[in-house]
């Protein structure tokens, strides 16, 4: 790694939304259903390879947790970057699947590592680390559909607020044919569960899969919004790549199979990226698998960053969330000596999801009464996004599955927040700069407006997902930890 110069901060882009990702991969260990005609045999963890970057330094601890987060912190703190609000990312399989006093073990450890002081136990852990130097604000588990209702309660007990579900296509037929091991209905399931306790939902998409093509991938992505039982909050797009040690491999040698070529990934990629709305955030596009273990399909990692510029010269704007974020914003300001719009207002997005109702609050930047309105309009396009929040209601019954039919009413409802995010460069706790997004009480704005929204509802309780290191911002906005019950945040409304 190259040393940065005073005052460079190294890869800036890795904590330009706000948080810094930290990456804690498992040990190698078989899915319990077989395996996916599209997934490597490399003796490495599920589904990556041995020179991924996340399994190189894994193998270089031995898969210690501890170990991993310390070493990553290190590389960060080394790039110039802020360590205090910390996102911790378990990878590598389906983490639920572990046996339950590893998963704990392992949670803890993570735990261990930011807190750099070995516990006695996860409580014991989580309880330092809301007042640590490293402070765990978010925790996702990637898993399958199939594997996380019965583990809610669990999750929640590790401090996790997100999942991330291996969704590819939602296409009972191709879950068949590639091996998947469950059906569409886990997916619908698991959905609302998961958002019905508070979680931000994820989903891995897999374009070109076998018994797929561009028409299909892009009808069937367009359902993932239309249609109330899925609406993830977030996506990662990974174009199906032939590698080897996989069955798929096989079939391709055979002309069974022949995955998109550039072009056509390009193309179906654009179309999925065009067609996310406002309340969704495409995580990444392309999977980091190096070039000499790709036997056939695109091998073009940075894929996003061109074609995220042949929209923005042709003029194309995107709703999805990670396009309008005030940190790339700025980068981009910076860069062509402009000014960025900081007149900010509220915009509530409404949608049903899953037997509930979701608001979608977000600060963006907008035009004055006092501008001239060609400026005004101008302005308005920009529509670059400061913070956001999304409230759920819905009907306390509906924690229960399958969901309840299209028809049932909502009765005596919930309030639960799902995510609370002021985007911007990350900043250190308390500090302050005037062309940050961060630490300006955008949080707040966004908070007060979610309580107006359940006051409205006669709700008389709201309920927040926390990670364990933002308890202390909660309580401040009067908010009390309700352990027996989730460990949710929660504050009566009146």
């Amino acid at each position: 790694m190259l040393i940065p110069k005073k005052g460079e901060v190294r890869k800036p882009s890795r904590t330009i939304s706000g948080i810094t990702p930290v990456a804690v991969m498992l040990p190698p260990r078989k899915c319990e259903h077989g395996m996916c005609v599209y997934c490597p045999n490399l003796n490495v963890p599920q589904s990556y390879t041995p020179k991924s970057p996340v399994v190189m330094r894994a193998k270089l601890v031995n898969y210690n947790a501890f170990k991993q987060v310390q070493g990553r912190l290190q590389a960060f703190k080394a790039m110039h970057h802020p360590v205090d609000k910390i996102e911790l990312i378990i990878m590598g399989g389906t983490f639920l699947e572990y046996p339950s006093k590893f998963q704990e073990d392992f949670i803890k450890n993570c735990y261990d590592g930011l807190n750099n002081k070995i516990s006695k136990n996860l409580e014991e852990a989580k309880k330092i680390n809301e007042k640590s130097n490293h402070r765990c604000v978010a925790l996702c588990i990637e898993t399958r559909p199939d594997k996380c209702i019965q583990f809610i309660d669990k999750m929640r007990k590790w401090g996790a607020t997100r999942v991330e579900l291996g969704v590819q296509i939602i296409d009972d037929k191709i879950y068949k044919l590639v091996n998947r091991g469950h059906t569409t209905k886990e997916v619908i399931e698991a959905t609302k569960a998961l958002k019905n306790a508070g979680f931000k939902v994820g989903y891995h998409i897999m374009p070109g899969l076998p018994g797929s093509n561009p028409k299909k991938d892009l009808k069937l992505f367009k359902k993932l919004f239309s249609d109330e039982n899925f609406k993830p909050d977030q996506l990662k797009l990974y174009p199906c790549q032939v590698m080897p040690g996989s069955e798929l491999e096989n079939w391709y040698w055979k002309k069974k199979y022949k995955p998109y070529t550039k072009k056509q990934t390009e193309e179906i990629l654009i179309e999925m990226l065009k067609n996310t709305p406002r309340y969704c955030r495409v995580m990444r596009v392309m999977r980091e698998i190096p070039p000499e273990y790709i036997i056939a399909g695109t091998t073009r990692i940075d894929l996003r960053a061109e074609i995220e510029k042949k929209l923005r010269k042709n003029k194309i704007k995107l709703k999805e969330i990670r396009y309008r974020e005030i940190g790339f914003a700025l980068r981009d300001a910076l860069r062509k000596k402009k000014k960025i719009n900081l007149d900010l207002k509220l915009k509530i997005t409404k949608y049903k999801a899953s037997g509930g109702k979701e608001f979608f609050l977000e600060i963006v930047n907008s035009g004055t009464k006092s501008q001239v309105s060609s400026l005004k309009q101008e302005r308005n396009k920009e529509d670059i996004l400061f913070g956001l929040l999304r409230l759920r209601i819905y009907p306390k019954e509906a924690l229960s599955c399958p969901p309840l039919p299209r028809k049932s009413k909502l009765k005596e409802k919930s309030a639960i927040i799902r995510e609370l995010h002021v985007y911007g460069k990350a900043l250190k706790i308390g500090q302050k700069l005037k062309i940050a997004s961060q630490h300006q009480g955008l949080g707040k704005w966004l908070m007060k407006e979610a309580e107006k929204i359940v006051k409205e509802q006669n709700i008389k309780e709201l309920k927040v997902i926390s990670g364990v290191g933002v308890r202390e911002y909660y309580k401040k906005l009067g908010y009390k930890l309700e352990k027996e019950k989730g460990e949710y945040m929660v504050k009566k409304i009146k």
